[in-house]
């Protein structure tokens, strides 16, 4: 599983990215400058989920070796912040390894995923599977951004789809179809960390109403935005902030 570890704080940080085509790590220089404010308080990972995936693979697998991957790297009682996917990764991590988890932040994610989410997520391997790159990203772009960012970034996720290897299809393929269905409902009331739940109220992937259900299970902290879609935490100009100060809190 390959990371990414930015700063040089006394805390620890560890971010779990949403679904993706392409490994977010590839982007690592605009995540080191989105989160430079947590540089001298945090070392912060960004872990990948795992390169070899098998012919299945599903969240609760996915939580399993990231788990173990902070394990390997001395990683414990951590800042655990999980968007989307990846936030199904982390809720589950939070319930099966409380001493990894000192407080948990969870991004546009469900504890169940519903008949819009495994819709969307379906059309999306529909398209990986007919090896369609470029309307992939334009429906990636149009279900996770907020509509205000489509014709600024249409041309560069039509461009960038058409880049997509037949090895990252088979790869996002996999790791897809992992989260059709999941269900980690009746492993929220092991969650005893203290938990912010971030959400949209114009979330067009998993659906406002997530959000609302995991705090509601969990009793705990929530804020939801609007007009900035299901990727707030990346759209939101004050996410980071907010977070920080949970964290610190």
């Amino acid at each position: 599983m390959n990371y990414l570890k930015f700063g040089t704080g006394d805390k620890t940080l560890v971010m779990l990215p949403g679904l993706s085509v392409k490994s977010v790590l590839l982007m690592g220089d605009a995540v080191k400058n989105a989160f430079r404010a947590y540089d001298k308080d945090y070392t912060i990972y960004l872990i990948d989920r795992r390169e070899d995936v098998p012919p299945v693979y599903t969240v609760a697998d996915m939580a399993r070796d990231t788990a173990e991957k902070m394990k390997e790297l001395g990683l414990e009682d951590v800042c655990l912040f999980g968007a989307s996917q990846g936030g199904m990764m982390a809720m589950l991590i939070a319930a099966w390894y409380p001493e990894l988890v000192h407080k948990l932040v969870l991004g546009s994610t469900a504890a169940k995923i519903s008949d819009m989410g495994n819709s969307v997520i379906g059309g999306w391997v529909s398209l990986a599977e007919k090896r369609d790159g470029a309307a992939l990203y334009l429906d990636f772009l149009k279900k996770v951004y907020p509509a205000y960012l489509f014709d600024q970034f249409k041309d560069v996720f039509i461009a960038t789809g058409k880049s997509v290897t037949d090895e990252e299809f088979a790869r996002f393929i996999v790791i897809a179809k992992g989260a059709v269905d999941f269900d980690a409902t009746s492993e929220l009331d092991k969650i005893k960390c203290p938990v912010l739940v971030v959400g949209s109220e114009d979330d067009a992937v998993l659906g406002s109403a997530a959000s609302y259900d995991i705090a509601r299970c969990l009793g705990c902290q929530i804020h939801m935005y609007k007009d900035y879609g299901h990727d707030c935490y990346d759209t939101a100009p004050d996410f980071r902030d907010r977070m920080f100060k949970f964290f610190n809190g």
